[in-house]
């Protein structure tokens, strides 16, 4: 390529063959292009990263916050578990035949924990298996690299026309129908967490439940096992301490109406069980819309949604997200690498602030 300088020009001799001064003329036309193109890129490229849009606002952020392809791709829940740092479970229920498209995005978006049941009345678990298997092939990723959780749900919380399990069966075989009902739909030999969906009707039926759950644990079936929709602290501490393979996660609404749970959750920090909140956006509308928060979410560079997830975490609990939206799953997953990361993104007196704006007590 040649480019002739314009101050070079003046004392350059006349050229005087048309050939040649054609090509030199072609040739800087094509040169200059060529530059212009390729800041054009880099400035369309820059604009793109640079800003992301958010649930209702944009911002500019830094180039701490961009989001990392490559890295999510390597993104395992085996690894996050070692690390002990806060992570974001998917929630999969109400989300039908969109279940294994949703399921396949969220896993592209770097979601690696997620949430199910054997309940067609409100999940559908074979989508879950579906749509993990499909973004894994995608990706490159192992069963190892997913954390897939799923549930037992009693016959008071099945639709009688969708029952996954033979009604008639006494209670210990439903409870093994539908774990094998679960192996099936989500196309895998284990489950990482098998969780009760909520205690039976009486406390005997519970420990019956409980009893062939770890029948699963022994059986290398199932790795660990969970509770949900307890909240009497007593009632899961009774079970706690009959146990002979201990639970390992509650999963419970997080709202006014039960204290926020603060009993269980200081339950669960000194026996070492996983606290999950599910309904964590949905029941804390009023907060997570004032003004106060806002403006703090504002100015950590988040949502006000992800900074109610980057609360959850900060009090050492486990937040399920069930966004539909691919943008609010990658806002979800880059409040989580930032604390994978090991960022503190909250204070305490930060954290002190949105549990007086949430009514949390002391």
């Amino acid at each position: 390529m040649v480019i002739v300088n314009p101050t070079q020009r003046k004392k350059a001799k006349r050229c005087n063959h048309p050939t040649l001064t054609a090509a030199i003329v072609v040739s800087t036309v094509i040169g200059v292009a060529w530059f212009i193109s390729l800041s054009m890129i880099g400035k369309s490229s820059t604009d793109k990263d640079s800003k992301i849009t958010l649930r209702g606002q944009s911002h500019s952020v830094s180039e701490t916050e961009h989001y990392h392809p490559q890295g999510i791709m390597q993104l395992s829940a085996k690894s996050m578990l070692q690390s002990k740092l806060p992570y974001i479970v998917y929630g999969t229920a109400w989300k039908k035949d969109a279940t294994a498209s949703l399921v396949s995005k969220a896993v592209e978006s770097g979601f690696r924990f997620i949430d199910t049941a054997c309940q067609p009345k409100h999940y559908n678990e074979a989508g879950v298996g579906e749509g993990w298997k499909e973004a894994a092939a995608k990706l490159g990723l192992k069963r190892s690299d997913f954390f897939l959780q799923t549930k037992f749900t009693s016959l008071d919380g099945q639709d009688p026309n969708k029952i996954p399990y033979n009604e008639l069966e006494v209670l210990e075989e439903q409870v093994k129908q539908s774990l094998a009902k679960s192996l099936h739909n989500l196309q895998t030999d284990y489950i990482d967490s098998l969780v009760m969906h909520s205690p039976m009707r009486s406390y005997e039926d519970t420990l019956r439940v409980w009893r062939v759950f770890e029948s699963f644990v022994q059986d290398k079936k199932v790795r660990q096992l969970g509770l949900a929709n307890c909240y009497d602290h007593k009632k899961f501490l009774r079970l706690y301490e009959d146990a002979h393979i201990k639970p390992k996660v509650l999963q419970n609404r997080f709202y006014r109406d039960t204290g926020f749970d603060t009993e269980l959750r200081s339950l669960c920090d000194a026996y070492g069980v996983t606290y999950q909140s599910f309904w964590t956006l949905t029941a804390n509308r009023e907060a997570i819309n004032s003004h106060e928060w806002k403006t703090m979410a504002q100015s950590k560079s988040l949502t006000p949604q992800t900074l109610m997830y980057a609360y959850m975490m900060s009090l050492g609990n486990t937040p399920l997200s069930g966004t539909t939206d691919v943008t609010h799953m990658k806002e979800d997953v880059d409040i989580m690498l930032r604390f994978q990361n090991g960022e503190q993104v909250l204070s305490k007196d930060d954290v002190e602030t949105l549990s007086s704006l949430l009514g949390v007590p002391p």
